[in-house]
C-alpha cells in the first residue's frame, strides 16, 4: 500500500507561479503505482476536476494530458528516482484556486482526467491565487 503526499501550495497573487510536488511512499516499489498518475483540483460546492495527467512514466515516450483551462501553464512531470510527481503552475489566476489532489493508480481502466481511474489519493494542498 503507499500514500500519496502532497506539498508546495500556498498563496500567490495573479500572475504568479507554484510548483506541487507529490511523493509517492509506503511501498517497497513504489514505481509499481507510478504509471498513471494526476492532478485534479476541487473548489467548495463543485465536482473534482482533472487538471493533468501523465502516463507511462517509466517508458520512452511518456503521454501527457492537460485539461483546456490550464493548457499552455501548467506543466505535469515525474522524477522517477525520487518517486515523485510535480506539477508547474504559470501564469496563476484567481480561478485557479482551490485544493489540488494528487492521484495514482497502477491501471487505465478510464480516461487520464477521469477520477475514477486513480484508486489512491493525497491529502491535498491548497492554492489561493489573488487578484
Amino acid at each position: 500500500e503507499i500514500q500519496l503526499v502532497e506539498s508546495g501550495g500556498g498563496s500567490v497573487q495573479g500572475g504568479g507561479s507554484l510548483r506541487l510536488s507529490c511523493s509517492v511512499v509506503g511501498d517497497t516499489d513504489s514505481s509499481a503505482y507510478m504509471y498513471y498518475m494526476a492532478w485534479f483540483r476541487q473548489t467548495a460546492g463543485k465536482e473534482r476536476e482533472g487538471v493533468a495527467a501523465i502516463e507511462n512514466a517509466f517508458d520512452s515516450e511518456i503521454t501527457t494530458t492537460y485539461a483546456d483551462s490550464v493548457k499552455g501553464r501548467f506543466t505535469i512531470s515525474i522524477d522517477n528516482a525520487k518517486n515523485t510527481l510535480y506539477l508547474q503552475m504559470n501564469s496563476l489566476n484567481p480561478e485557479d484556486s482551490a485544493t489540488y489532489y494528487c492521484a495514482a493508480d497502477p491501471a487505465a481502466d478510464n480516461g487520464p482526467l477521469d477520477e475514477q481511474r486513480y484508486t489512491y489519493w493525497g491529502q491535498g494542498t491548497q492554492v489561493t491565487v489573488s487578484a
